[in-house]
């Protein structure tokens, strides 16, 4: 058996795994402000706060991501747990899914991430949003796991302070790198769903991208590399039109 055959043999022995951006993707809008809409319901920051991050969400659903400012609306996001109890967070993003997430996921992205498991595929979804606001929406939807962006903590307290870096950008495509060395998955088999250009790196890491509501770069790269594209926004208008 030759060497690339043999490599061939090898990589179909592994595991296939189905990756899934958060925002805009298996949900509308951003899941950092609705995390931030939660906390300012518990009195963790002012009303004034509150209207930056209305701002930042109206922004990000009419215009798309933007580095720059998603960047600062993470941040802002995160920076609220400092000081707060571990057993607070975890109390708070279930308050988030509940109260806000459920109500705001496309159904039709959730169908395709339940297809996958039913077909035997893991299925993570990967997010610049808190490790714990992750977990939480793949449990509830009966997914595999989450990578998310990991908050420090000492003594059950959070410092507001990051582990490593936001999961976002180029950092996806390592988290996807390194879980799938762990998981033994084969990227090349793999799938991987998402709607910004900010996401192309993820994107070109596995063997069958899909874009999902992409955004105006993402729409040409895809129809230029010749990627499956759902556009679950259209389809909503023309039936609310209907």
């Amino acid at each position: 058996m030759s060497n690339k055959a043999k490599s061939a043999k090898k990589e179909q022995s592994k595991l296939a795994a189905a990756f899934f951006d958060v925002d805009n993707t298996i949900l509308r809008g951003s899941s950092s402000f609705l995390f931030g809409k939660s906390a300012f319901e518990r009195k963790f920051f002012s009303r004034k706060d509150f209207w930056r991050f209305a701002w930042h969400q109206f922004v990000f659903i009419w215009k798309g991501e933007n580095n720059t400012k998603l960047s600062a609306l993470k941040d802002r996001a995160l920076s609220l747990v400092e000081g707060q109890r571990v057993s607070d967070l975890q109390e708070l993003v279930d308050e988030v899914y509940e109260k806000h997430i459920k109500l705001k996921l496309w159904p039709e992205t959730v169908r395709l991430a339940k297809d996958h498991i039913k077909q035997g595929r893991e299925v993570w979804l990967v997010t610049a949003a808190p490790q714990e606001l992750g977990d939480v929406i793949a449990h509830e939807l009966g997914l595999t796991g989450a990578i998310g962006t990991k908050v420090e903590r000492k003594n059950g307290i959070l410092t507001g302070k990051l582990v490593g870096k936001p999961i976002h950008g180029a950092e996806k495509r390592k988290a996807l790198k390194a879980l799938a060395k762990d998981r033994n998955l084969s990227l090349k088999r793999s799938y991987a769903y998402s709607d910004s250009q900010n996401d192309l790196p993820m994107l070109t890491a596995v063997g069958h991208p899909v874009a999902v509501n992409p955004d105006k770069i993402l729409t040409r790269y895809a129809k230029a590399a010749d990627w499956p594209i759902y556009d679950f926004k259209k389809r909503e208008l023309k039936a609310n039109r209907e």
